[in-house]
């Protein structure tokens, strides 16, 4: 790691291919470990939600009053939670330990932060009434004072795209700020996931959330590791790689519609065809419609048949644009010196994730094909963003 004495500022002016320089020499250690704790996070989310989990806690960020989960009726500490929903403990505890999980790494994208802003003017101070402010809007929720709360969190989060716009990254500030504001957002997004049943526009969100700071975290990471991958045409390349990003983003939101709506066995047990045809009755217009109002339980999904089977058509669609692309690219890492082995794992990561897409189809959904369906999107979001990160033309 660098000097911390060096003005990162000037270092960066000096030498535009020098790295950010984050300004503690543990810096990295700690963003890879956010890394594999958010993938834990991920994983286990999806495991949460793909077993039915995710409203076994009525409230939040309690669990029937509870700061961890009760395991009887008694031990409910919510005077209504019971009325809203019978407890199941063996659903709670997941539910729970998941929101844990997602806390402890709140605080160490917190710790990033600051340390990455600590010497920018006033940047301690402005990560640390951004999080105050954001930390100040959990108890009014609580106290049910829900404007007060929002106005709270809004406060935060404007305070920390603020920092994340004026700063640059030469220490790496501006992109740890944006993934602090993120992991905020994400916290809204779970607490709404339970306030609005379901909803999957929400549900949908939340997983983009959750592999937006993934990726964010690792690129972080590899920047402030210093592991430079230096090719001829870089330039070209990094374009491609964003190009399959972008495609690989609009793939796992259409893969959280069909998760949030219910809609993984629309099409039956059969594959390539659907419901015993190549292009059964769909209703792409109702199968989309991203707003339905508040107030409705979404658990198990309220859209009829053809409205299920529509978005399993896209998302089987969208699947064959981006195992084309994501082959393709495979198949020009490999062809580049420096990256066969990278692009040899992109091309298996790939394989694998429509192998698992299509077991979750023939086997009716086993939990465990469609966890690791949910870690496949993210295991390729890593690959593509490290390289991303580590790309760099000869010197």
């Amino acid at each position: 790691m660098s000097d911390p004495s060096i003005d990162s500022g000037a270092a960066a002016a000096a030498s535009p291919e020098r790295r950010p320089t984050p300004l503690y020499k543990h810096f990295h250690r700690i963003a890879w470990l956010a890394v594999a704790l958010t993938f834990c996070v991920i994983v286990f989310g999806g495991f949460v939600r793909l077993s039915n989990a995710g409203l076994s806690c009525p409230d939040w960020p309690t669990c029937y009053g509870r700061a961890t989960w009760p395991t009887t009726n008694a031990e409910v500490n919510h005077p209504t939670a019971l009325d809203v929903r019978p407890l199941e403990v063996h659903k709670a505890w997941r539910e729970q330990v998941h929101r844990h999980a997602a806390a402890i790494l709140g605080l160490l994208v917190l710790t990033l932060a600051l340390l990455a802003a600590r010497r920018r003017r006033a940047g301690l101070a402005q990560i640390l009434v951004a999080a105050a402010l954001v930390g100040g809007s959990i108890p009014a929720y609580m106290r049910g004072e829900y404007e007060l709360a929002a106005g709270l969190a809004l406060a935060g989060e404007v305070l920390l795209l603020i920092a994340a716009l004026r700063w640059d990254n030469s220490d790496l500030a501006r992109v740890s700020a944006f993934a602090l504001m993120v992991i905020v957002f994400q916290a809204l997004l779970g607490q709404w996931t339970v306030t609005w049943l379901l909803k999957p526009i929400v549900v949908m969100g939340h997983l983009l959330g959750g592999l937006t700071t993934f990726g964010l975290l690792t690129w972080m990471a590899w920047r402030a590791t210093n592991s430079p991958v230096r090719i001829a045409g870089a330039t070209a390349m990094r374009a491609f790689l964003i190009v399959a990003v972008c495609l690989l983003g609009i793939q796992i939101a259409l893969g959280g519609w069909v998760s949030a709506n219910y809609a993984a066995l629309a099409c039956g047990n059969e594959f390539p065809k659907c419901v015993g045809q190549w292009w059964p009755p769909h209703d792409f217009r109702e199968g989309f419609v991203l707003w339905r109002g508040i107030g409705v339980d979404y658990e198990g999904g309220v859209l009829d048949g053809a409205s299920r089977i529509a978005i399993q058509l896209a998302h089987r669609g969208m699947a064959l644009v981006v195992f084309a692309y994501l082959m393709w690219l495979a198949a020009k890492l490999i062809r580049t010196p420096g990256l066969v082995l990278t692009g040899s794992v992109l091309a298996a990561l790939t394989l694998a994730q429509v192998a698992l897409g299509i077991g979750n189809v023939m086997f009716g959904l086993p939990l465990w094909v469609a966890v690791l369906h949910n870690a496949g999107a993210a295991l390729l979001l890593f690959t593509l963003v490290g390289l991303l990160a580590r790309l760099r033309p000869p010197l």
